[in-house]
């Protein structure tokens, strides 16, 4: 008997690991965004925060970390922190994995990250007030050869900044300072704080009547803006887009990984998802972690060049 006894604790000590082992999700999961509420960024993570609850009957929420003028990053510092369970998803857009372990973080130096996918890319647009002396690149360049013109941006590091610096370097002229701001939409440039700004066009959408959009951030024309040149077309060595992924920790599981994909992937196609595009000339998809990584290699060429053209 005492033999039996023994044998069935032994059995049930090498089952109790097992069993201890809950199935992901088990408790709350939290994803990222490391800018504040409101841009396109934030509105799709939130969609798929909800879907996760939905699909999976545990809470998700997001949770914003704005970081003073777009750096350093905080909200991919605290979730680089982060155990690699799943339970702490990056929202980032693509300027964390393409400039972040350049820039003095050592945190996201190596990178701890590994994309999941990428789901939008920003209806990115430089900005001038409605009632500026110049409605084009080429006649700010002009104008800014005898005046000082300065621009606002989200940091001074990140790519949309060095793609805006960079285009003015192909027209010939710089601004005559720059500023970096948690927030770039209609109030900053009704205050006066700057003459010119790079935001997404989500941000300025309700003053997009008494604005001047000079230029896109895009692989092509955004459809709300269809008479608005691409940075591209005006300096082909740019041709960058900004789009915004999920980040997890490289040693992450795969059912992990797959798990907050699947719900990704139904968000991105949900009709929601796709009213937000047509509303704000955001492209909204799904792309996964493979085509994601390659593109992140393609957008540091691209910022190598930039970078050279600023030097």
């Amino acid at each position: 008997m005492k033999k039996f006894l023994l044998a069935g604790a032994a059995a049930l000590a090498t089952l109790a690991p097992a069993a201890l082992v809950a199935e992901y999700p088990e408790k709350p999961v939290e994803f990222i965004v490391p800018w504040p509420p409101g841009d396109l960024e934030d509105v799709l993570t939130r969609m798929i925060a909800e879907d996760f609850t939905t699909k999976y009957g545990v809470p998700a929420a997001v949770v914003n970390k704005p970081g003073g003028g777009g750096g350093p990053f905080p909200g991919a510092i605290e979730a680089a922190a982060a155990p690699a369970d799943g339970y702490t998803v990056g929202s980032f857009v693509m300027g964390v994995p393409v400039v972040g372990p350049n820039i003095g973080i050592p945190e996201l130096n190596p990178f701890p990250f590994e994309p999941l996918g990428a789901f939008v890319t920003y209806p990115f647009v430089i900005v001038t007030g409605g009632n500026a002396p110049y409605k084009t690149m080429d006649e700010l360049a002009a104008h800014a050869k005898d005046n000082d013109v300065v621009l606002g941006h989200f940091g001074a590091p990140l790519v949309p900044t060095k793609v805006t610096l960079a285009l003015a370097k192909a027209k010939g002229f710089s601004y005559g300072s720059d500023a970096a701001f948690d927030n770039l939409d209609c109030n900053t440039l009704a205050s006066g704080d700057v003459d010119v700004m790079n935001t997404t066009l989500q941000l300025v959408l309700p003053c997009l009547d008494d604005i001047i959009v000079l230029a896109s951030v895009t692989k092509e024309r955004i459809s709300l803006t269809p008479d608005t040149p691409t940075v591209a077309e005006m300096a082909p060595e740019l041709d960058m887009a900004l789009w915004n992924g999920l980040f997890i920790h490289k040693d992450t599981p795969a059912d992990v990984r797959e798990k907050i994909i699947s719900v990704a992937q139904e968000t991105m196609a949900s009709d929601r998802a796709l009213k937000l595009a047509a509303d704000t000339g955001a492209s909204v998809y799904w792309e996964g972690p493979a085509e994601t990584a390659a593109r992140i290699e393609s957008n540091k060429a691209v910022m190598a060049v930039a970078n050279g053209m600023l030097e």
